[in-house]
């Protein structure tokens, strides 16, 4: 079974699939908070045009679910505010 992990659970994906797609089939809406007020983000365009479904994907932030393409082994995890709070600018 090809699976990544989201938040420490195993999500299965089939070839070809991106991040964002995997979660959505295994029934994960939303998997972002936003700096401000603390509301939920998952999909929205699912095109890569807008930044709500930004995730942390092996470490690295500010990553669009709707683009990364799945692979096996991969940590995703959820990504918290702007995301870039530990990095210097």
């Amino acid at each position: 079974m090809n699976a990544f992990t989201f938040d420490g659970e195993a999500v299965p994906f089939v070839p070809g699939q991106t991040v964002g797609a995997a979660l959505w089939a295994h029934g994960v809406r939303s998997w972002r908070r936003t700096r401000f007020n603390d509301r939920p983000r998952g999909l929205f365009c699912g095109i890569g045009v807008c930044f709500d479904c930004l995730v942390e994907v092996d470490g690295r932030s500010d990553q669009r679910a709707c683009l990364v393409p799945a692979e096996a082994g991969v940590v995703v995890r959820t990504q918290e505010g702007a995301g870039r709070a530990d990095q210097k600018l």
